[in-house]
């Protein structure tokens, strides 16, 4: 069975121009809350964990050819869904990186992670590593500059397993 029928839901794919995080992760907390996948709080929690545990991850040793990422997430409490919300940037948005958290990067595209169960999300995370490391860099590429969700979408369903 494939996790993508799991992770991916056509109605939380998105194509963001904010120029910011706090825009970005604006925008879809708004989209998110009124449709019940997320509480009140969790803006605030995305904010504050993204500052405390940022999320920036730099693709260039898999690829040189792929842009940055970041894989933004909070705490389970404040999610009431699991699902990876994938969101491609028209503008690349200043992160943190993951393992060197004083270092910047420009993601362009982000993979957030919307996880009920807290036991779950390391598992999320590497399904996300896994699938950027298995596909074909050429179409991996391809798919980063992808500007229309449904094409996004149609991409995961078929390449991430």
């Amino acid at each position: 069975m494939s996790t993508t029928t799991t992770f991916f839901f056509p109605e939380t794919i998105y194509v963001s121009n904010k120029q910011t995080q706090t825009e970005v992760f604006e925008e879809i907390y708004l989209d998110l809350v009124e449709k019940g996948l997320v509480t009140e709080d969790f803006f605030d929690n995305l904010i504050e964990r993204e500052a405390n545990y940022p999320t920036g991850l730099d693709l260039s040793p898999i690829d040189s050819s792929l842009p940055d990422i970041a894989i933004p997430h909070t705490e389970s409490e404040f999610v009431k869904t699991t699902r990876i919300v994938p969101i491609k940037l028209t503008h690349p948005i200043l992160f943190h990186h993951m393992i060197r958290p004083s270092d910047t990067l420009d993601a362009s595209f982000l993979f957030m992670i919307l996880n009920e169960n807290g036991a779950e999300q390391a598992g999320m995370l590497a399904d996300i590593m896994d699938f950027i490391n298995s596909v074909d860099k050429k179409e991996l590429k391809k798919f980063f500059s992808c500007e229309e969700p449904k094409e996004i979408y149609t991409f995961l369903e078929k390449n991430f397993n």
